[in-house]
């Protein structure tokens, strides 16, 4: 077998594994650019989670705990297709999410 050849077999094998993943409903981990939007924005690397991450929920980060702001998803179209090219957490630490509700609730008051 060519070198070539074996490349391609592992590739082969790699999809179907994910293929099998996504029939029996394992959840795995994803990659996502993870950015601390508080000014200055502040990147946190590239981190794994769950596939299902929504706005509002809570992440640990390094032992520090953070509130998810947005959650971005890109495409990029190849060969007439789109294909995922970035999913991206815009995250702000609990206690900065906490003091901006209650600010925007005073806000809300006056």
């Amino acid at each position: 077998m060519t070198k070539l050849a074996a490349s391609n077999l592992g590739t082969y094998q790699k999809v179907i594994r994910r293929r099998k993943e996504k029939v029996r409903g394992h959840h795995t981990n994803y990659p996502y650019k993870v950015i601390e939007i508080t000014p200055p924005p502040k990147s946190l690397r590239v981190r794994c989670f769950t596939p299902n991450l929504q706005c509002g929920e809570s992440v640990m980060i390094e032992g520090q705990t953070y509130t998810i702001s947005a959650v971005t998803h890109r495409y990029q179209l190849r060969k007439g297709k789109y294909e995922p090219s970035e999913k991206r957490l815009d995250v702000l630490s609990t206690g900065r999410h906490i003091l901006n509700l209650y600010l925007e609730s005073l806000l809300e008051q006056s």
